[in-house]
């Protein structure tokens, strides 16, 4: 298959018909798939996100007040 690149147009039809031999062997610029001529989408591969440096990141500074399990509104389920 031949390599994949940023200007790689694909139509609608060929994508569905080689959809995952296509998937195995994109480029991190990914490619268009167009119908009728028309780009209607970009395919490129997903990044792996590394969120570790978010989790604990708020400790100390992040103040409850109140029940937050509750809205604090009283309703009666059987009325």
């Amino acid at each position: 298959m031949p390599v994949m690149n940023a200007s790689r147009t694909i139509t609608a039809t060929e994508f569905k018909a080689r959809c995952l031999e296509i998937l195995d062997h994109l480029e991190p610029d990914g490619i268009v798939v167009t119908k009728r001529g028309r780009p209607v989408a970009r395919v490129r591969p997903e990044r792996a996100i590394r969120n570790e440096q978010f989790i604990g990141s708020m400790k100390d500074s992040i103040v409850v007040k109140g029940n937050i399990l509750t809205t604090g509104e009283t309703w009666d389920a059987e009325s």
